[in-house]
């Protein structure tokens, strides 16, 4: 009986081998590797080194972006006071455009080549940018190094460590999340008060040149730290792969919500401080208005992570998120003195965190493990264009009201509810109706 098994056993062997003439047998580092794509450890030296760089590279790119309101009052003041703020809102505005708008790009090439490559290049590129605006004098070199080849940087060295981080955690993916993205949060507390003192006591050229130091210290961390958990496989780039995420209902919906919330989002960040001046506060107390919202900020991202692993990505995300839209409603109009002005800032600050914290984590949840670079880079594509336009608009509206803020914070607020319900739109799709459904 044994030989009639073994001889059919041979004969299905030879069969196979004449009909896939290339193939071979299994070894043990094939299966290692089979098992290493299915289940992330989750946990370990080498994964929360990953976090460690992660967050390194996150102070230095979303918690640079949180200080350049700084440079903007001191460029619109000193440094180039015959020209518009409107043109000079150009170099900050490219910065956020840049930084989100090549994030297919550098997605793509962190998915094929390896995310370590991608962030040396960027570390390059961000630090010398930041040196040549250090010995800048005239607005177009601002321009160019501030706000072009830094901000092509910052995309690079921002989006591999974004992406990454599914591949090291599954069921901790969340709190990794928080974890690293609690960098720019603090980098958005003590960025902008070390960028204004030091231009206060030496210089506009010596506080950029000590921050590009702080940030070349940070990014050999990260380029040290950061790495791929399974080795990077090189595709051909066509146009199946382009245009999946478009073909995807869940995919579209949710970058909707994202263009959407990001529209709205980002109206507080950039109108507290003169929305609190107009309402009489004093500038003394205004400049701190942005540290203390990021400080609340480092504890919604950390919390909203927390949770995420509990409850879900999206549960946590569109329940962040609408809150955020309520609380824009329901205190920022009516605030009007200085107390409840600090305090919508600090809430803000905590509800916003889910958005800053989650969005490349519920693109994960859809996004085929190999692509996720890709598809987060085309959700930061679209938001890249909505962070571009949304001051401008909201400018609009403040100037179309004779300085009134009312109806810049009620557009605000309806953004970020019609934003969550089409994010919600994407969990109904996967999960039906289902309230309790963790996702």
């Amino acid at each position: 009986m044994s030989m009639v098994v073994d001889n059919r056993h041979d004969a299905q062997a030879t069969e196979f081998k004449d009909e896939y003439p290339d193939s071979r047998p299994l070894s043990t580092p094939d299966i290692e590797e089979a098992h290493t794509d299915e289940l992330p450890p989750d946990g370990g030296l080498t994964a929360w080194l990953v976090v460690l760089g992660a967050w390194c590279a996150m102070f230095c790119s979303y918690g640079w972006l949180h200080s350049v309101g700084v440079f903007q009052d001191y460029y619109q003041t000193v440094m180039f006071p015959h020209d518009s703020a409107s043109k000079i809102s150009w170099i900050p505005s490219l910065e956020v455009f840049l930084m989100l708008g090549l994030g297919p790009i550098f997605g793509r090439l962190s998915d094929t080549v390896g995310p370590r490559a991608v962030v040396i290049v960027g570390s390059f590129l961000h630090v010398f940018g930041l040196m040549m605006a250090s010995i800048s004098t005239e607005y177009y070199q601002v321009l160019l190094s501030q706000g072009i080849c830094s901000s092509i940087g910052l995309s690079a060295i921002a989006q591999p460590a974004l992406s990454i981080i599914p591949s090291w955690f599954n069921e901790r993916l969340g709190t990794a999340y928080g974890v690293m993205s609690s960098g720019a949060g603090i980098a958005g507390v003590i960025l902008p008060v070390m960028v204004s003192r030091l231009i206060d006591k030496a210089s506009f050229g010596w506080a950029m040149r000590s921050i590009a130091f702080l940030i070349l210290f940070l990014l050999i961390i990260a380029s040290l730290t950061i790495r791929e958990r399974v080795p990077p496989r090189p595709e051909t780039l066509n146009k199946e792969t382009i245009l999946r995420p478009f073909h995807d209902v869940k995919m579209v919906l949710l970058v909707s919500g994202c263009v959407l919330l990001t529209l709205g989002m980002w109206i507080p960040l950039d109108y507290i401080i003169t929305s609190a001046l107009a309402g009489g506060m004093r500038p003394s107390l205004g400049q701190w208005l942005v540290p203390i919202q990021n400080a609340g900020g480092i504890v919604g991202r950390t919390l909203s992570g927390v949770f995420a692993d509990e409850i879900g990505s999206y549960n946590v995300f569109i329940s962040f998120s609408i809150c955020t839209g309520i609380l824009v409603l329901a205190l920022w109009i009516p605030a009007t003195s200085n107390a409840a002005t600090i305090v919508f800032d600090v809430l803000f600050g905590i509800v916003s965190g889910a958005y800053f914290s989650l969005v490349v984590a519920v693109v994960a949840c859809i996004a085929p493990p190999q692509e996720i670079g890709y598809w987060s880079g085309v959700s930061f594509m679209f938001a890249s264009v909505a962070g571009l336009v949304t001051g401008p608009i909201a400018g609009a509206i403040l100037a179309h009201d004779d300085g009134s803020y009312w109806g810049m914070k009620v557009y605000s607020g309806v953004l970020i509810l019609v934003g969550s319900t089409l994010v919600l739109g994407t969990r109904v799709l996967q999960t039906g109706l289902v309230l309790r459904a963790k996702f």
